[in-house]
């Protein structure tokens, strides 16, 4: 049988939600988790959050999904850079999704570094940590990882289950997975499979964090040392992914940094510049380089109609095949602005529903922000989701 230990912390900085508790459930031997490259990972832990309170007959939790770089601390001080969440405008009591009313569930990843098996986490066989000798995941090894959990904690059936970007796929991964356990899905700024061009993206990430002499093939550990310098400059890149070029206009122009004049030299003479290598150079102090390449090859992988083609043994499907059948209420929301995942990606979801007449509502949000805009202050965004969980709640007789 699974043990289960809880570590529960409250918190109250401002801004985050009180009664915010950290958990962490450990699948022993017994419940291994067959991944999709066909290894068991076995014993491993989930570190999760919970905010609100599950009610008597455990039908109003909604699951958080986070994206690349998140982790379980969705609405609560974050315990490294006590930073408010990464949801904090979203999650919390009056907010969309409502603490008050729902029992909100956020995990760290499998994969990830903030608690739940990664490589990171010490191998049984060697007592070495995992490195670069940790199995390759896939988005659907996440979700199966989640799904463990949720059914360890006895709900059978989430009310909601919400994420933008890679936290999209997620969303769209359990409601291909796992339809009957959806009542509703909330997939924001995502999209069905990666692009070529967001692979490209990645693998110049992992390349940079490679090519880092402190990565020492992935065994930094044992040498003390670590790749700092390429996992920010993968940030850095990564990170110009999620604004756009009038956010980016907006906040620096070709403004210079703590000078009159350029310098004729390779400073960070402009603004923007200096906000990269910020950028870069903090993410570093709470993210892993493995963990890094393990999770950006994760999405890089998802392809959710050959996937779920596959795992039904099929040489081929549609999108549409993947949702055949569902029941669960959908709305797919997207941001003008956004180009590593553009409103078309979300637009090939929503068609994927029609063809299988889905309950699904759509829109497209007018915002200059980029990718991050679903991580932002964006009222209309508040305004979909707050309307769309509302009468999925009233359906739900909640």
């Amino acid at each position: 049988m699974a043990t289960m230990t809880n570590a529960e912390t409250s918190f109250d900085a401002e801004g985050a939600a009180s009664g915010a508790q950290s958990h962490v459930h450990v699948f022993g031997p017994d419940q291994p988790l067959r991944l999709d490259g066909g290894v068991d990972l076995t014993p491993f832990e989930i570190a999760y959050q919970t905010y609100g309170e599950l009610n008597a007959d455990k039908s109003n939790a909604v699951l958080i999904t986070h994206a690349l770089t998140g982790d379980q601390h969705a609405a609560n001080a974050h315990p490294s850079t006590g930073k408010a969440g990464w949801w904090n405008h979203m999650v919390g009591p009056g907010r969309p999704i409502d603490t008050d009313k729902y029992f909100v569930i956020c995990q760290n990843v499998v994969g990830g570094c903030l608690g739940t098996t990664g490589p990171t986490a010490i191998n049984p066989a060697t007592n070495e940590p995992y490195g670069l000798n940790f199995p390759v995941i896939t988005i659907g090894d996440m979700v199966r990882a989640q799904a463990m959990l949720v059914e360890a904690l006895g709900i059978e059936q989430l009310f909601c289950v919400a994420g933008g970007s890679m936290g999209g796929m997620q969303v769209l991964e359990w409601c291909a997975s796992f339809p009957e356990r959806v009542f509703s899905a909330i997939p924001i700024a995502t999209a069905a499979r990666h692009s070529a061009q967001n692979i490209a993206f990645h693998e110049v990430g992992r390349q940079a964090i490679m090519a880092d002499p402190n990565w020492q093939s992935g065994n930094y550990n044992a040498h003390d040392s670590y790749p700092s310098k390429g996992l920010a400059v993968a940030r850095m890149a990564a990170h110009i992914t999620y604004l756009s070029e009038a956010a980016l206009h907006r906040k620096f122009g070709r403004n210079l940094q703590d000078r009159e004049s350029v310098t004729y030299g390779f400073e960070a003479d402009f603004q923007i510049e200096s906000y990269l290598r910020h950028q870069g150079f903090t993410f570093v102090d709470r993210f892993d380089a493995n963990a890094y390449l393990f999770i950006t090859r994760a999405m890089d992988y998802f392809d959710l109609a050959a996937d779920h083609a596959r795992r039904n043994g099929l040489e081929s499907g549609t999108l549409a095949d993947a949702f055949r059948g569902t029941t669960t209420r959908f709305c797919v929301a997207s941001f003008t602005s956004d180009w590593l995942y553009p409103t078309s990606e979300s637009r090939q979801i929503v068609h994927a529903l029609n063809a299988v007449a889905a309950n699904v509502s759509f829109v497209e949000i007018e915002s200059d922000k980029g990718h991050d805009a679903f991580l932002l202050d964006e009222p209309e965004l508040f305004a979909t989701i707050s309307g769309f969980i509302g009468a999925s709640a009233r359906a739900r007789g909640l």
